[in-house]
């Protein structure tokens, strides 16, 4: 019985992937080209990018190349808030809303 090889894909190429070929989103739970993560926050790219594309491109450094260093740290060098204290955040801001309203 022979056993499957398995190979890695070229990650050599720096050229970011087509609309064809996409990749499942864990915050969307779908099916997305690399364009969409690229301009998902706000015209940056998502916090999750380099996760989510690393495997199929060298895609830090092609976003180091393209993004200025401002860009860069706004979509990927700000700490992340802990899950607790964002969702503390949101609720705090849907009762100020609440308090608002006639």
């Amino acid at each position: 019985m022979m056993s499957e090889v398995r190979t890695k894909p070229d990650i050599t190429e720096s050229i970011p992937p087509t609309d064809e070929q996409t990749i499942r989103c864990p915050r969307l739970g779908h099916q997305i080209p690399f364009s969409f993560c690229r301009v998902e926050n706000k015209g940056l790219p998502c916090f999750k990018t380099l996760d989510c594309w690393y495997v199929h491109f060298p895609v830090e450094a092609h976003l180091k190349a393209e993004l200025t260093p401002e860009q860069w740290e706004e979509a990927f060098d700000r700490p992340s808030s802990p899950k607790m204290a964002s969702l503390l955040e949101m609720i705090e801001q849907a009762g100020k809303v609440k308090e608002r309203e006639p």
